[in-house]
C-alpha cells in the first residue's frame, strides 16, 4: 500500500482551531501534568503532541512514531521513523498515555491483537490507550461516488477491527470526538488531488479527476459537515 503523506498537511487537522478542540477532548481523558509520558503512534507531523508539550512542559518529551518522516515534523517532540508494533517490542519505557489516531486501517486482525498486547505491556499503572478512528456509520467526510464505496469497504474493515479492540481491551469505553468544518470548495479539491485520505491512495488519475469534477458539480463554494472519530478508551488497573 502507498503511504499517507498529507493527511495532517494544510487541512483542518493541522488547523488550529482542531487541535486545541482535539486537546480539550483529550483533558476529559487524561489529568495532564510535566510527569506524564506520552507516545503518539502515527503521528504525522505531530502536530497534536507537539502542542501538549508547549502547553504542559513534560519533563519527558512526548514520543512520536510514523512510516514517514515529514520534513516539516514538530522540533520539540522526539521522532522516531519506525511502525508501531516493532517500536514497542523495542522499547523498554513505559507510558501514560498511547495514542493510536486514525491508523487502526493499516493493520489486520492479527497485527492488531499484537499491537494491543503491546501496548498494554507498555502502560504505567492507571496509563491510557486512546484508540481514534473515523465514525463508521452516518460517516459525513464529503465523497464523490467512487470515493465513497472505497470508503465504506474500509469502514467496514474498521468495524470488525473495533470489534476485536473492544474484546481485548476489558472495561473499555467509547466515545467520540466532533468537529464542525468549514471549508472552501477549492481547498477541499487540493486535499482530494493530495490525496490526503487512505481510500484515495490507490485511485487512479483518472478516476481522482472524474471525481473532482462530481465535487464541483455537487456543492458550491464552501463545505460543511462534521468530522467524527469514534475514541476507544483504555485504562490499565
Amino acid at each position: 500500500m502507498k503511504r499517507l503523506r498529507n493527511w495532517d498537511n494544510k487541512t483542518w487537522l493541522s488547523s488550529e482551531k482542531y487541535i486545541s478542540t482535539f486537546n480539550i477532548f483529550l483533558k476529559s481523558k487524561i489529568k495532564f501534568n510535566r510527569k506524564k509520558v506520552i507516545l503518539d503512534m502515527g503521528c504525522g507531523r505531530a502536530n497534536i503532541i507537539s502542542s501538549l508539550q508547549k502547553k504542559y512542559k513534560f519533563k519527558e518529551k512526548p514520543i512520536g512514531i510514523d512510516i514517514i518522516k515529514n520534513k516539516n515534523i514538530k522540533k520539540n517532540i522526539i521522532f522516531n521513523k519506525i511502525d508501531g508494533i516493532s517500536f514497542l517490542k523495542k522499547t523498554k519505557k513505559k507510558f501514560d498515555l498511547i495514542m493510536i489516531k486514525q491508523t487502526i486501517h493499516f493493520f489486520n486482525e492479527k497485527q492488531i491483537k499484537s499491537l494491543l498486547v503491546s501496548a498494554k505491556s507498555k502502560l504505567n499503572k492507571r496509563g491510557n490507550l486512546l484508540i481514534f478512528s473515523l465514525k463508521t456509520n452516518d460517516n459525513q467526510i464529503p465523497c464523490f461516488k467512487k470515493m465513497k464505496l472505497k470508503l465504506k469497504k474500509s469502514l467496514k474493515k474498521d468495524e470488525i477491527l473495533f470489534k476485536i479492540i473492544k474484546s481485548n481491551l476489558k472495561n473499555s469505553k467509547e466515545s467520540y470526538f466532533n468537529f464542525k468544518v468549514n471549508i472552501s470548495k477549492q481547498k477541499y479539491i487540493k486535499m482530494i488531488k493530495n490525496r490526503y485520505i487512505s481510500c484515495l491512495l490507490d485511485m487512479s488519475v483518472k478516476d481522482l479527476n472524474f471525481g473532482i469534477n462530481e465535487l464541483n458539480l455537487k456543492y458550491k463554494d464552501y463545505i460543511k459537515f462534521t468530522d467524527t472519530l469514534k475514541c476507544i478508551s483504555y485504562i490499565k488497573n
